[in-house]
């Protein structure tokens, strides 16, 4: 039998310790992940869409992603009920954009370019990639969904992604 020891901020144990919700978040912020808007249409076709960092492809054959998306986002139902959403992976000019879809309380759309994808779902204009996916699964875990969507298009134009690192934005450089 294989026994794992677990560290947290009282040192190691014999068991699972548990880390605090500041734990957490401090050692995820040092993880440097591209920031991206994940959108939907609601059932009377209105666009809506947040603010992701929780995107990672999963599998080339079939083409999957995943996003997650907190049980507490005002979103969360409108994204349960679709069969496609979309991921826009914003580039560095696009922080503007970022900070919109990440505020409550205003229409997120409003003045902000867009298209209609071949599936229905609000893409942004001048994004690095604009993907729409078919929902494959939706997978609660903890205070969250994983939604793994299968990437039925795409469209990709060269540029440098917005970064998000230790809870600040960044940009690429080489």
């Amino acid at each position: 039998m294989i026994e794992f020891i677990y560290m947290s901020s009282e040192g190691f144990t014999g068991r699972p310790a548990a880390v605090s919700s500041e734990e957490f978040r401090a050692a995820c912020a040092r993880f440097a992940t591209g920031v991206t808007v994940a959108t939907v249409l609601d059932a009377e076709g209105q666009p809506h869409g947040l603010t992701v960092s929780s995107f990672v492809s999963v599998s080339l054959e079939p083409p999957l992603i995943s996003i997650c998306l907190g049980h507490a986002v005002s979103l969360i139902d409108t994204f349960r009920a679709a069969s496609f959403f979309g991921i826009n992976i914003l580039s560095e000019d696009q922080q503007i954009l970022s900070e919109r879809f990440a505020r409550k309380g205003l229409d997120r759309f409003e003045g902000v370019n867009w298209t209609l994808g071949a599936h229905g779902v609000p893409l942004l204009d001048g994004v690095l990639a604009a993907i729409e996916c078919h929902v494959d699964q939706r997978i609660p875990a903890g205070d969250h969904d994983i939604l793994l969507g299968r990437m039925v298009s795409t469209r990709v134009r060269d540029g440098s992604p917005l970064l998000h690192f230790s809870r600040a934005y960044r940009k690429l450089q080489l």
